[in-house]
């Protein structure tokens, strides 16, 4: 028995199957999770030792790699003046102002301590400023475990075969309609049966937890118009797009507004934070100035600010590192695609930005419905090929793989080999 083996023993008698996040039991592929020792760069470790290529990036905020020097010293820097204040910091203020020089169509920012805080508190936003109680989401996307999200929801939940949860009240329940992903009549239908009672709509601008889905032309720019004739406010939630698609998010790289955006772990440089920002207007209406009332004591945690601004300044400052994560990207979803055809495998690669991911069907994937139809058996199968042969991919078919400017070609190139390998067995 491996030390992850060991480990997991004892977990599974103090810890819900053995994990703080489902996704880690490895259920989904029917293995033993690996428990990592340390990172750095595009590499993790296990507890035995053994080195990975890691296209995980702990979900997506290891942008530029694990253990970027720049973003441990100011780690270092910040845990010398104390952990935690529950007070403001002069370091808020400047990643708020950073933010919105970045970001299209901000004006104000509200920290809070994780993506699913940011998507919920952005949601009672739109319904406070709104005054109306129901929201829209895409079936497959996923928005944190609120529980108005938990409906019809991606990652995890889906790959779990529970995309619904247990202990989320009907009465919440029913209020959060549910459209198809790239289909803008369902959306429409629902504001016809429900008129005048539609707060808002929530969408990953990538569907990045049903795999990676992107908007069909037209789509993103169909939702913007629908909400301005409904009256509805458009939320974009950019916990994987924000910051690594484009320095401005989704709605610099699709070139559509949002009314509120909300963001994750990555403004924290991969420590636990979030946000949700929107123009003034919009934030004025948070407590203490507004009606509608948000609190965190941790929120604005000063070393998490610390590793933020390093990171985001980074990105500010070299926007070079945009082009070449999308070259890197695409030599890794072309190379797949390559190997597909010199396999003969049923394998669809979707590729958006920084973001990939493969389909176990010989179909195209464009919404939920695609996306379900991909061979979970084969995608164990191709998930344990791969972690033999020291590529570590998330292990559940409805999750990204993610690109960071540490990968090398070499590195890409070894991913590529070793996919050509698990196809030809599948």
């Amino acid at each position: 028995m491996d030390t992850s083996e060991t480990l997991f023993e004892q977990a599974k008698k103090v810890l819900p199957g053995g994990v703080n996040s489902p996704v880690r039991a490895y259920r989904a592929v029917g293995l033993t999770p690996r428990f990592i020792s340390k990172a750095d760069g595009a590499y993790i470790w296990d507890a035995d030792g053994r080195k990975y290529i890691d296209y995980v990036c702990s979900w997506g905020p290891m942008i530029l790699g694990h253990n970027h020097p720049l973003i441990r010293e100011a780690v270092e820097k910040a845990v010398k003046d104390g952990l935690s204040f529950g007070a403001p910091t002069a370091r808020e203020v400047e990643i708020a102002q950073l933010m919105v020089e970045m970001v299209p169509n901000i004006e104000m920012v509200r920290m809070v301590n994780s993506g699913t805080e940011a998507v919920m508190s952005a949601l009672r936003l739109a319904r406070g400023a709104t005054g109306r109680d129901k929201i829209i989401k895409f079936e497959g996307c996923y928005h944190g475990h609120s529980d108005s999200m938990l409906v019809k929801a991606g990652s995890s939940a889906m790959a779990g075969g529970c995309p619904s949860s247990a202990g989320v009240p009907a009465d919440t329940a029913k209020d959060t309609l549910t459209a198809q992903y790239n289909d803008l009549s369902s959306v429409q239908q629902l504001f016809d049966e429900n008129p005048g009672q539609i707060a808002c709509i929530i969408v990953e601008p990538v569907a990045a937890n049903m795999g990676v889905v992107g908007p069909n032309p037209g789509f993103l720019e169909g939702l913007r118009t629908i909400c301005d004739k409904e009256g509805a406010l458009l939320i974009f939630d950019e916990v994987i797009t924000g910051f690594r698609l484009a320095k401005g998010g989704a709605q610099e790289f699709f070139g559509v507004k949002a009314d509120i955006v909300t963001f994750g772990k990555i403004i924290g440089g991969g420590m636990p934070v979030g946000a949700y920002c929107a123009s003034r207007a919009l934030m004025e209406q948070v407590a203490p100035c507004g009606p509608v009332y948000q609190a965190g004591t941790l929120a604005g945690n000063p070393v998490a600010m610390a590793a933020g601004l390093a990171q985001l300044h980074y990105l500010d400052e070299n926007p070079q590192i945009y082009t070449e994560l999308q070259r890197k990207a695409t030599r890794l979803a072309d190379g797949m695609r390559n190997a597909v055809r010199e396999t003969g495998a049923a394998v669809q690669i979707n590729q958006i930005g920084s973001l990939a991911a493969p389909f176990f069907t010989p179909d195209t994937v464009e919404s939920f419905s695609g996306a379900a139809r991909s061979d979970l058996k084969k995608y164990a199968a191709y998930f344990a090929g791969m972690l033999n042969r020291g590529i570590y991919l998330a292990p559940a078919q409805f999750e990204a793989m993610f690109v960071s400017y540490a990968h090398t070609d070499a590195d890409i190139d070894t991913a590529v080999e070793a996919a050509k390998a698990v196809f030809a067995q599948l």
